[in-house]
């Protein structure tokens, strides 16, 4: 007994001397440290310091005083947020000359904390137009911001799992021993991967603020996810056609079925200088833009200028490629990859002559005729290619040739991001449970080899309670793409679920691998039709008990995990309804429209989901995207075959007759 005695002894007599070396924050209910913010932050910045401010206060209980520019005399500890002179003087050894882009520094001694990071910005530019709505408080670097959602997360805790669902521990008493911590992210334009989250989307909202807290939506280049000159046809078309591609008979005329999508005859001089003097009026509306798009308009199999001067620019032994005219008229090219990088080169040389001083980009997709790298030329260091590389979601097959092309590119462009196209592998447009978490950890593996710097996905819709364990590992994965999956996911489960992690962690294990044995199964771009025969009465019964096992766990635990709980099975009622909507279509499309049954049928599960939309708690489905009525504007593509007035196209229906014939 006198042995433990002295051990313990021992032991409290460590922790006191622990206790004794620590910064503590708060305790027992008491803010120790005011929040020091410098002074003039920019309004993110400052947005950042309040969030900080808000935890400290949901984690203890205790809300410390936030307190902008140097106070006197120097408080005797406190939270340093961002550089000022007094930080310097305090951390004398610290290095804050932040060497790389969006640098964050997190570091605690005895007495203070700071949390700070590389900041750029224009006090007289921090507005600009968005997609939506205005994009306020810009800055081109928000190294302090993140630093702050990196401390909320790596060192109080905090968990941010769904839009307005966060996780969070409590704690009477919150001490730092010191530390120092220090990081930059590679992949600099992280936006872009949930561009409907973006700044200028939308109005901000609970699901903006979770992308901003997981270090997603602030990031230090704006890249571009559309094409450069669709407005041209329309701008310049009637007066200069000369600007635009020619035909093998020599005329330039308008792509007939969509304008917009008319290419450029890339090689003529006043192309060029056009496009500079409307980089000269953006950069007018907007002094901080850095990125122009040069990317040849949508529609790749159609269009391309086949003039001397143009064809010249394209390499003799590119891959054969065929592209039209409408009509019926043909032409066997090559690879359109060498003409793009040349036209993209010429931009970029003009635009470096014209802004010397700045650090401008011009943006080319990879992408199309264009998918494998040049043979001939290499990208100027002030072009940034965009890879079209669609290897997210796909089949291990279907991954080999845009991944190698993707490899092919990183060798020879200095400045690479990534930006595939995901369609609807298993029902992702639908809202179905279409995720691929153990494939996303591979991919940002691959792509971070690849020197990638920046991110576009085209398009997650966000249905949170049947892909938010994709997007939650997405997060992580952009802000450190050598994330390990496993573990962010094992904390995901235990803190969304507590005691039924198990269960949840086996239930959308299970998910995911249905999911990519779906997508291996079926060879059809148009496999989320066919959905029925993999989701099936026995893989739901599976799933339900995975719950309901999870829902006898839970019994008597917080409040938060039945509610969290509830939001998962409201996805998988939703998946439900869409699979057996998709079965008795195909029964409807088996009888030509006739089976007044199967029409009945789908019809009912329209009005279930008018139920559940009034019913589901928010975010759970984007009802915006899917399963909504068709309108006469056309707008329906999405619910295609979901509804009766929405039949599968034909060349849909040609696809699936075909990849059942192989």
């Amino acid at each position: 007994m006198k042995r433990v005695c002295l051990f313990a002894a021992g032991l409290v007599a460590l922790q006191a001397s622990s206790f004794a070396a620590e910064l503590v924050l708060t305790e027992n209910g008491s803010a120790l440290t005011p929040i020091v913010l410098f002074p003039d932050a920019p309004p993110r910045t400052r947005d950042a310091a309040v969030t900080l401010a808000d935890y400290l206060e949901k984690v203890s209980g205790a809300r410390p005083e936030l307190i902008e520019g140097e106070p006197q005399p120097l408080p005797p500890r406190a939270i340093w947020v961002g550089v000022q002179p007094a930080v310097r003087t305090l951390f004398p050894k610290l290095d804050f000359d932040f060497q790389h882009p969006e640098e964050t520094l997190i570091a605690a001694k005895e007495s203070h904390l700071v949390i700070a990071g590389r900041d750029r910005w224009d006090p007289a530019h921090t507005e600009a137009k968005g997609r939506l709505a205005m994009k306020t408080g810009l800055q081109q670097e928000y190294g302090t911001a993140n630093a702050v959602y990196t401390f909320l997360r790596d060192h109080l805790g905090v968990r941010w799992l769904w839009p307005a669902e966060e996780d969070i521990l409590t704690r009477r008493r919150i001490g730092l021993a010191p530390f120092e911590q220090r990081y930059h992210p590679q992949i600099r334009a992280r936006s872009g991967m949930f561009t409907k989250l973006s700044l200028g989307d939308n109005k901000e909202g609970p699901d903006e603020l979770w992308a901003r807290f997981q270090r997603v939506q602030l990031g230090s280049l704006e890249l571009l996810g559309g094409h450069g000159f669709g407005h041209w046809w329309e701008k310049y078309g009637r007066e200069h056609p000369e600007y635009f591609a020619a035909a093998p008979d020599g005329s330039r005329r308008p792509i007939a079925s969509n304008p917009s999508n008319t290419k450029l005859c890339a090689s003529n001089p006043a192309v060029w200088r056009v496009w500079l003097t409307e980089v000269e009026e953006q950069l007018r509306e907007n002094p901080v833009q850095r990125v122009f798009s040069v990317s040849p308009n949508d529609g790749y199999t159609t269009g391309h200028c086949v003039c001397q001067n143009c064809l010249a620019w394209d390499h003799p032994d590119g891959e054969k490629v065929t592209w039209g005219f409408g009509g019926g008229v043909k032409y066997e090219g090559v690879s359109q990859s060498d003409r793009d990088v040349r036209f993209a080169n010429t931009l970029a040389r003009m635009l470096k002559e014209r802004f010397p001083d700045k650090e401008l980009y011009v943006q080319l997709h990879a992408y199309g005729l264009a998918r494998n790298p040049p043979l001939g030329v290499a990208p100027d260091d002030n072009v940034i290619i965009s890879s079209v590389a669609n290897f997210h979601m796909r089949s291990p097959e279907a991954r080999q040739l845009p991944m190698q092309q993707h490899a092919g590119w990183a060798k020879t462009a200095k400045h690479l991001m990534w930006r595939p196209n995901l369609g609807s592998q298993a029902g992702l447009n639908w809202g179905l449970p279409d995720v691929a978490m153990t494939q996303a950890g591979e991919d940002f593996r691959f792509v971070a080899d690849h020197h990638c710097a920046g991110l576009f996905f085209d398009l997650f819709w966000f249905h949170w309670a049947t892909q938010g364990p994709h997007y939650y590992v997405l997060a992580h994965l952009a802000w450190n793409p050598y994330a390990d999956v496993q573990a962010v996911m094992d904390d995901y489960y235990q803190r969304a679920f507590g005691p039924a992690a198990a269960e949840l962690k086996a239930y959308w294990t299970l998910l995911e691998q249905t999911r990519m044995e779906f997508v291996r199964d079926k060879p059809s771009r148009q496999r989320a039709f066919d959905i029925p025969e993999k989701y099936t009465p026995e893989l739901f019964a599976r799933l339900q008990s995975s719950l309901d096992a999870a829902d006898a766990k839970i019994a008597g635990a917080d409040e938060k995990y039945r509610r969290r709980l509830h939001f998962v099975r409201c996805g998988l009622d939703y998946t439900k309804l869409v699979v057996d909507t998709r079965a008795w279509m195909q029964k409807l499309e088996a009888s030509k429209g006739q089976d007044t049954e199967a029409r009945a049928r789908v019809l009912s599960h329209w009005q279930t989901a008018a139920k559940m939309k009034a019913e589901f708690p928010p975010f759970a489905i984007n009802w915006q995207a899917v399963f909504r009525e068709p309108r006469p504007d056309g707008e329906t593509k999405r619910i295609m075959g979901l509804h009766p007035d929405v039949p599968l196209s034909g060349r849909t229906l040609r696809e699936l007759r075909n990849s059942k014939l192989e």
